[in-house]
């Protein structure tokens, strides 16, 4: 079963007792930034097409887990933040420290080329996330 379930269902306990907001649930993706430049020249369309398959991958790993089911439910209200991983070594020291940290997330590789494009983060309070991603810069 995933970590942090039982303390999410306490955390959804409390706040339906006491009537706060329900927390804002958002996916973040980490793409990389050098494979739209030369040597690479990815156009914009296949970059896209991995952040999507992180998002889904991520998403499906992690269905069961509370944050998700609930960021599901919300169809019309998703909040994904897409950032800027600088270059390779960048996107793998980030998923290391993830790992360290306990924090789900899926590590997109390129298939056959073995190439890591995106990180994605399952659903979360962006609370609890912002340290380790605050380095990152939005997309462009």
């Amino acid at each position: 079963m995933h970590r942090g379930i039982g303390l999410a269902f306490q955390l959804c306990g409390k706040m339906a007792a006491t009537g706060a907001e329900p927390q804002i649930l958002v996916q973040y993706l980490v793409l990389r930034k050098d494979l739209s430049q030369a040597p690479f020249s990815w156009p914009a369309g296949a970059l896209v097409a991995q952040a999507c398959h992180a998002a889904t991958a991520a998403l499906h790993i992690h269905r069961d887990h509370p944050h998700t089911a609930a960021y599901l439910r919300e169809l019309g209200r998703m909040r994904k933040v897409v950032l800027e991983a600088p270059d390779e070594t960048t996107l793998k020291l980030l998923a290391e420290t993830l790992q360290q940290k306990n924090i789900d997330h899926k590590l997109w590789v390129e298939q056959p080329e073995n190439i890591p494009t995106c990180i994605a983060l399952r659903p979360y309070p962006k609370e609890e996330v912002n340290q380790y991603l605050k380095k990152f810069r939005l997309f462009k």
